[in-house]
């Protein structure tokens, strides 16, 4: 078949330029060269549009009674923490001292030059505890009772007033907590260059003036050493005196029970 016999049976057509619509025009890219108007009161609403920030939240005052009340309540705590006894850490100052006919009284303190946070008067002469600690260990335990149902919640521990107090397991008596007085003050204040020892005060360390000789009866005895503190509880708390003589091993433990 010869090309002229071709061009009778088909009709080309060209795509491009063809006078046939295309049904579905794409928009054109071309940029539009006629300027867009813009209505001038849109312009004028544009510039005057201003964001404006959120405000801040307000503080709400107190009233003035709240603010009376909460202030009465801080002065209250501040007054009482004032007359709490010092807090103990895990090592404290204990210190044993007594006139030779008198009983026992012992001390913790925080550091040597700070107020007792626990004085204690036994009804144990303190010859025969010297006599106990001569022999070998000393365990003091000192007991009280727990509040009943219906009673006011339970004080401190260390702030118990009566004791029941059992030396080496045998019954010694009763034991009371005692204020630090100005006699008692000055026979720490004797002691507090001495970190461990033990000894006698004559009654001339109570002033310039000595009242009386040494070796009379109304010389004070002491023993001075480090302790030990273990809380197990708020009801119990152990007190082990630390000398590194003893080889781990401690010569004096008092415990503090609430049964």
């Amino acid at each position: 078949m010869d090309s002229s016999s071709s061009r009778r049976h088909f009709h080309w057509t060209q795509k491009v330029g063809s006078q046939e619509e295309d049904p579905c025009p794409l928009p054109s890219l071309k940029p539009s060269s006629e300027p867009v108007e813009l209505d001038p009161e849109e312009i004028k609403k544009k510039k005057n549009r201003v964001v404006s920030p959120e405000p801040p939240p307000t503080r709400r005052k107190m009233p003035g009674v709240a603010v009376a009340r909460l202030r009465s309540v801080l002065g209250v705590f501040a007054k009482n923490r004032s007359t709490l006894s010092p807090c103990l850490g895990s090592r404290v100052i204990g210190t044993l001292f007594g006139s030779r006919r008198g009983h026992v009284h012992f001390a913790f303190q925080r550091d040597p030059n700070s107020e007792p946070a626990l004085l204690v008067e036994l009804a144990t002469p303190i010859a025969g505890l010297v006599k106990e600690m001569a022999s070998g260990l000393v365990r003091i335990a000192l007991e009280c009772d727990k509040e009943k149902e219906g009673e006011k919640k339970a004080a401190r521990l260390l702030e118990e007033p009566l004791w029941r107090t059992f030396c080496n397991g045998r019954k010694s008596g009763f034991a009371t907590k005692k204020d630090c007085g100005a006699k008692e003050m000055k026979i720490l204040k004797a002691v507090e260059p001495i970190s461990m020892g033990a000894g006698v005060l004559p009654r001339s360390y109570e002033s310039e003036s000595p009242e009386s000789e040494a070796g009379s009866d109304d010389e004070i005895m002491y023993m001075r050493a480090k302790f030990e503190r273990i809380v197990g509880s708020k009801d119990s708390e152990a007190f082990y005196m630390v000398n590194p003589d003893s080889n781990g091993t401690p010569e004096l433990s008092i415990y503090l029970l609430r049964v």
